[in-house]
């Protein structure tokens, strides 16, 4: 028998041309879609504040975790995308503000050409996740 699966979409008008969506739920794993500060009239959450994006991105991968079922403490992956690694520290504080208990395996990757912060995670909810039974 296959496992249930549940998409998450933002409303991004990418998701169908691209053939994605902002997060996936197959059976007890949960994916989510790299994920960037929120943009509000054009601009990242915080401006260019690198903190202030990287708990923009992490809340918004929150919000999608709960959708779903799941929560921060069933994340056993995150990812964090850096156009700069010199300010390294700044998102990883912010990653510790949320991950401290947590403690996920981690990697923080610089790219290039420059884009903005993103974040990605993978998780599994346990049956004692709230919502973790919800179809």
């Amino acid at each position: 028998m296959l496992a249930e699966r549940r998409t998450l979409s933002s409303g991004a008008r990418w998701e169908p041309l691209v053939g994605y969506s902002r997060a996936v739920r197959v059976g007890d794993w949960i994916s989510v879609a790299g994920t960037t500060a929120e943009v509000v009239n054009g601009q990242p959450a915080g401006g260019t504040d690198l903190a202030e994006q990287t708990r923009s991105a992490i809340r918004r991968i929150v919000a999608a975790l709960g959708q779903l079922g799941g929560q921060l403490s069933d994340v056993v992956r995150t990812r964090i995308f850096l156009t700069d690694i010199t300010p390294w520290e700044e998102a990883g504080r912010v990653h510790g503000e949320f991950f401290a208990d947590v403690r996920p395996v981690a990697s923080m990757i610089e790219i290039r050409p420059s884009s903005i912060l993103g974040c990605s995670s993978r998780s599994r909810p346990t049956p004692s996740s709230p919502g973790a039974g919800r179809s």
